[in-house]
């Protein structure tokens, strides 16, 4: 399939999913709209209005829940209009153009569907929504920005995106999933004009959104439907392995949570037999569409885009096997034979061809890694995947599987995943990083009664897992586990000779080959593979230190309330009415209790436990940002310029070092802790601020690079003039240069203050800034006040 089918496929299949705002929280908006509306209607002393807004709201519900929207919904929603207008009920009628527009949009009506959003608009201004920054505001523009991009509208969709970030970041909280689904829709529009680096930065924005705000991420639909969109994103940009990761993870979303009757399964499905196609995996591909078909037909019927679009996929795939000599079951829906293939289609360009097109994993270009025990010699050579990738691999392949033999009773219990402290729970790993505390790891987290039972017995089997490991060449990470066998059964073992597959391969696929097509397919490839891995290179675990040992382990199995009070002192979150507490925790602390990823939280204890870290009292914020106002002023503006004016080249380098420190740490707290996460501790501070800077939506975005020049012009500054007695070309070009950038910050710091409504003030010396910012400070608590 060409690109451009590509992007079709990617936006028709999200034409009614979970993260448009307009399916998911029609309800806030009408709520935000009659609260608008009703004090209209005080004001001028009117009836109260007759439209039942949640009874319009449920029966479509009911439409959707009996699969009947195709036939249904449309005349349902042209009467409620008219219900609406006729009461007199404004923000009624405003909530059903919004259900209205995403229907339309569905059943790609979009010349009608302009029509509808002209009327929104003109709507929300009368009713006065234009000129604030409520909730029903924000969800109006972006369901009509999503509208219009639906109809390739793409320069008034950007505008109204724009404008809905702009009340948005006023009107919602930090995890309110609007925000995710502005961020997804933004990504679809970057797609669609051939942005993909854009997009790909936007869906991952809401997929952080997603989870954070989620009690149980594992069987969370919206986190489902985001982990498709980025795999569609991934795939357009020859992001193989990571679009076929995100794929699968959709799909053993669906199983976990057992929402596999959704509707917006199909999207899943037809996501991962999008990357199958790519991955040249014709009968999983086929069997994908098929199913995908299916349930598109009996949600939303045949007569939709959404539909024809599937089709052609489906017949363009059907058409790839049968020319590569794979026979496909014909169970399921196929594709109506009488309409042609997209012309121009094509295979897009993978990971997995080389230029003269052959298989890449038919090469012995495996690196295998076999793991000793703890302390032992330095690596030999350095393992080519991050940590975090590979700690996701190692309990795909082998905790998840030892659990599910060994502790059955408990696998809806176990929480897993990497986060605390080491440069792979950022992120930020490389080879360098591997001299030490590396290798094969992850975390289990239990309750306090469930450690008390098996803790012990559990962290036995967890340090007996094999941690033997292949790289192949497209970076896809295979444990080669031993053959076990206990009284509790044995859990599958991949042995010497197993095929390299993706660290994410228990996810399930939407079909399963038979035994001749799956030798159609890879078998040359898996016997290559096979003799590269008998062979493996012996690289030994890289050394424990003594800081990653005994009581500050960083993996293996965990109470929950130790995990976090082993990292910041305390087993749950201080109370948001405990501001002294939270300010007694450094940022870098909070930023190792939050980092990492979570692979299973069956419960959701400990993601909410973890939450709990993430959710700064935003009194507590305001007055870190106080004091990093504060100490910009009085290190950047105030004492750097006179120490080199003295000539005190040691104290003009500390005022740098201490400027730099409070304004990086300034960035991250007018982005929302919540949001971006906390700054990290020293070592990673400006990896982790380069990546913020990155983001479509960072406040304060230019800040890092502007900090960087600062220090790079340092040494300088402060010793490089013939006044510090080393003589050269002088300090003076680079200090002027510096107290520039020092004052062009400020000056970028009261924007952003003005634009967040924290001060009214254009002063730039940063200090007199500081009144203005605790005057939004809610509580009377003085730990808070620092004037």
């Amino acid at each position: 399939m060409d690109e451009e089918a590509l992007l079709k496929q990617f936006a028709a299949q999200f034409a009614h999913g979970p993260d448009d705002a307009d399916d998911t929280d029609a309800a806030a908006a009408a709520q935000g709209a009659d609260s608008t509306a009703n004090q209209v209607a005080d004001d001028a002393d009117q009836s109260p209005a007759t439209f039942d807004t949640q009874q319009f709201l449920n029966g479509l519900d009911a439409i959707f829940d009996r699969h009947a929207a195709a036939t249904e919904a449309g005349p349902y929603l042209e009467q409620a209009m008219v219900d609406a207008e006729n009461a007199g009920d404004e923000a009624g009628l405003l909530t059903v153009l919004n259900e209205t527009m995403g229907f339309y949009r569905s059943q790609g009506r979009h010349k009608e569907n302009q029509w509808i959003v002209q009327r929104a608009l003109e709507l929300a201004a009368r009713m006065g929504l234009t000129t604030g920054t409520s909730e029903a505001w924000a969800t109006t523009l972006i369901n009509c920005a999503t509208a219009m991009r639906a109809a390739q509208q793409y320069d008034q969709a950007e505008d109204l995106y724009h404008q809905a970030q702009s009340v948005c970041r006023h009107s919602l909280a930090p995890t309110d999933r609007r925000l995710a689904a502005l961020h997804n829709n933004l990504s679809m529009l970057y797609s669609e004009t051939n942005r993909p680096d854009k997009a790909e930065l936007e869906l991952r924005e809401a997929l952080r959104i997603i989870e954070a705000s989620s009690v149980n991420p594992d069987a969370d639909i919206d986190v489902a439907s985001s982990h498709t969109n980025l795999a569609l994103t991934l795939l357009t940009e020859h992001k193989l392995e990571g679009a076929h990761w995100h794929a699968a993870k959709a799909l053993e979303i669906y199983r976990t949570g057992h929402l596999e009757h959704s509707a917006h399964y199909a999207s899943a499905l037809a996501g991962f037999a999008q990357v199958c196609f790519a991955e040249r995996r014709h009968a999983d591909a086929v069997t994908g569409y098929r199913h995908a078909l299916a349930v598109i037909e009996e949600c939303y019927g045949k007569d939709t885009d959404y539909w024809r679009i599937t089709a052609d996929n489906l017949r363009q795939a059907e058409e790839t096997a049968a020319q590569a000599g794979v026979t496909v079951d014909n169970a399921g829906v196929a594709g109506d034979a009488g309409t042609p293939p997209q012309s121009g289609s094509r295979l897009p360009d993978s990971p997995a061809q080389d230029k003269t097109g052959a298989d890449a994993t038919s090469s012995p270009s495996t690196v295998s890694v076999s793991t000793g025990s703890a302390g032992a010699a330095e690596a030999v050579s350095a393992c080519p995947v991050s940590g975090l990738k590979l700690a996701r691999a190692f309990w795909t392949q082998m905790g998840k599987p030892m659990i599910a033999a060994k502790y059955p009773q408990y696998a809806g219990r176990i929480a897993a995943g990497l986060v605390g402290h080491g440069s792979e729970c950022y992120g930020f790993d490389d080879t360098y990083s591997q001299d030490h505390d590396f290798g094969p790891r992850f975390c289990l987290w239990l309750t306090d009664e469930d450690y008390a039972t098996i803790g012990e017995q559990l962290e036995a089997d967890y340090e007996a897992l094999p941690r033997k490991f292949s790289v192949d060449a497209q970076g896809r990470v295979t444990f080669e586990a031993h053959a076990r066998s206990d009284a509790s059964g044995a859990f599958p073992s991949a042995g010497a000779g197993s095929t390299v597959i993706p660290d994410a391969t228990n996810a399930p696929t939407p079909g399963t080959a038979t035994d001749d097509t799956a030798t159609a397919e890879s078998g040359a490839a898996s016997s290559d593979v096979a003799e590269a891995m008998t062979t493996p290179i012996d690289a030994p675990l890289s050394p424990v230190t003594p800081r990653a040992q005994d009581a500050n382990r960083r993996d293996g199995v965990f109470r929950i309330g130790d995990f976090f009070e082993s990292i910041t002192g305390y087993r749950t979150a201080p109370a948001q009415t405990a501001p002294h507490e939270w300010l007694m925790l450094a940022e870098s602390t909070l930023a190792a209790a939050t980092n990492g990823e979570v692979f299973a939280d069956p419960t959701g204890q400990f993601s909410k436990t973890r939450q709990g870290f993430k959710d700064m009292p935003d009194d507590v914020r305001l007055t870190l940002i106080s004091k990093r106002l504060g100490m910009i002023a009085q290190a950047g503006q105030y004492n750097l310029p006179r120490s080199l004016k003295r000539g005190d080249g040691a104290a003009a380098w500390l005022s740098i070092h201490e400027f730099v420190q409070a304004t990086a740490s300034l960035v991250f707290l007018v982005n929302v802790p919540m949001v971006v996460g906390y700054m990290p501790y020293y070592k990673w501070q400006f990896a982790a601020l380069r990546k913020l800077s990155g983001s479509m939506f960072a406040l304060l975005p230019n800040v890092g690079e502007q900090l960087e020049t600062v220090m790079r012009l340092s040494s300088a500054a402060c010793y490089g003039g013939a006044g510090f007695g080393e003589g050269g070309k002088g300090a003076a070009p680079a200090i002027e240069k510096i107290n520039d950038i020092v004052e062009q910050i400020a000056v970028d710091i009261v924007k952003e203050l003005k634009r967040e409504h924290l001060t009214t003030s254009g002063e730039t010396f940063l200090e007199w800034q500081r009144p203005y910012v605790e005057d939004h400070i809610a509580s009377d608590d003085p730990v808070l006040k620092s004037l």
